[in-house]
């Protein structure tokens, strides 16, 4: 399929006196978490939290900061999670997706929201 990115913005929610911060993300469904570069959590100024355990996929285990909370927006949408701070872009994974109910198109390799729920996003939670 490729590479799907898509048009976020970041903000910190506990600091309104710092710009929000928009970035292409890489869209990854197989991955579970945000994950952002050290910049970004230098520049919105984010609390870590704790450290965590990664694993990437070539096997290799990583300790890693978990910071937060970060406010995720995408077109109508937003969601607030924490994240991993690893890597040299921001990755969008699934929760944050699932959370701002979002979908993935592949012919078109883009992030959209959820056709069947345009206005609000919906959460299945029977």
């Amino acid at each position: 399929m490729g590479y799907v990115h898509a048009d976020i913005e970041l903000v910190n929610p506990r600091d309104a006196n710092l710009e929000s911060i928009n970035v292409s993300a890489l869209v990854d469904t197989g991955a579970l978490m945000l994950c952002i570069p050290e910049h970004i959590k230098i520049q919105l100024n984010l609390e870590e939290a704790e450290k965590r355990e990664v694993t990437t996929t070539d096997g290799k285990k990583h300790l890693v900061a978990y910071v937060g909370p970060v406010q995720v927006k995408f077109q109508n949408r937003s969601c607030f999670v924490g994240a991993l701070v690893f890597g040299d872009q921001v990755l969008l994974g699934a929760v944050p997706m699932e959370d701002m109910d979002l979908v993935v198109i592949p012919s078109t390799r883009t992030l959209a929201v959820n056709p069947e729920s345009p206005n609000y996003p919906h959460s299945l939670v029977k």
